[in-house]
């Protein structure tokens, strides 16, 4: 028996994503993809979907009826809270919606979330992808109230709350590299990004966030466009900064101080608005260190997300930390 979920409510920049597209940003296509990367693959693994798609929500949150038999699904990321026909409403929810109930999912202190479920259905693709690209409303798509989805194969879950990942704490430092445009900033510049606080503000989109804090003005921005990535911190005229994120223009005039490490880009997009926060510069070994060591422990998270039995025993059966600790030594 196929299920079918129709969206009572849904936020303005709720759209399908998955992985993203990639080898087309030569072409002046962004990757798209989800926001929070991590999020997004937990509610994959909990609902046995590892290559498929999922509904990111943001502010504004949304509400998904089950209009038709029973199925499985994962809310992941950001805090945000979803409840059954008014039941206790949780975070990092797997559960399964039966015919006639509401699931009502609220924002809670991130800023984006993924809803997926468990069963099949071809979502429209653009360029290999369903990758909604926000701006331009290609690949799977903006979602709107009365959408309807039909899946085939759906799958009840079992009902259980997921850990966060092991990464889950609101930082008070982000890393960065510099460049690949520091050259463009005058050594006061420099200073002020390694020494003074910013903030992450309430502006921000699928394109980037702005940062509220002291403005790196660069030198000069009579520069020819050069290539932007995700996690980039671009300076505008006024040394405004926003940092980069999955719609990201594939190509900017404004120059890029600094770069911040994959693992901290889309934990930074999470922050809530108005938290403050350093950055700290480190060489690119070093990134790249981190950057594995990151991967590591998420990897080893996913896995037990996945793997058949209870959730506790896969936990435990799981390494989430990398390395050792010595009780006995500070």
């Amino acid at each position: 028996m196929n299920a079918r979920i129709v969206f009572e409510a849904a936020g303005p920049l709720t759209t399908i994503q998955d992985r993203g597209r990639t080898g087309v940003m030569r072409f002046g296509v962004p990757p798209s993809g989800p926001v929070d990367r991590l999020a997004f693959a937990a509610s994959l693994a909990a609902t046995g979907a590892a290559d498929g798609w999922a509904f990111e929500l943001s502010h504004g949150g949304g509400i998904v009826i089950c209009e038709e038999g029973e199925i499985g699904f994962a809310l992941c990321g950001g805090g945000f809270i979803g409840d059954i026909d008014g039941d206790e409403p949780q975070a990092w929810r797997v559960g399964t919606l039966r015919r006639g109930q509401r699931l009502r999912v609220r924002a809670g202190a991130g800023n984006w979330a993924y809803l997926a479920f468990a069963g099949q259905h071809a979502a429209p693709r653009w360029l290999g992808s369903s990758a909604t690209h926000a701006t331009s409303g290609l690949g799977g798509g903006p979602i709107t109230a009365g959408m309807a989805f039909d899946f085939t194969a759906p799958r009840p879950l079992e009902a259980c709350i997921l850990p966060p990942p092991p990464s889950a704490e609101v930082p008070d430092r982000f890393a960065v590299v510099l460049g690949p445009q520091d050259r463009h900033f005058p050594a006061e510049a420099i200073a002020q990004l390694t020494q003074a606080p910013f903030t992450a503000t309430a502006r921000f989109d699928r394109m980037g966030r702005v940062l509220g804090g002291p403005p790196l003005v660069p030198a000069s921005i009579a520069m020819p466009s050069e290539p932007a990535l995700r996690g980039c911190l671009q300076a505008d005229g006024d040394g405004g900064l926003t940092v980069l994120l999955a719609d990201h223009q594939t190509t900017s005039g404004y120059p890029k101080i600094a770069t911040m490490i994959g693992p901290d880009i889309d934990r930074l997009a999470q922050v809530p608005a108005g938290h403050a926060f350093h950055f700290e510069v480190i060489d690119a070994p070093e990134a790249l260190r981190r950057t594995r060591a990151a991967a590591s422990a998420h990897e080893a998270w996913r896995r037990a997300l996945a793997a058949p039995g209870r959730l506790d025993e896969r936990l435990w059966s799981n390494n989430l930390v990398d390395g050792f600790i010595d009780a006995t030594r500070p």
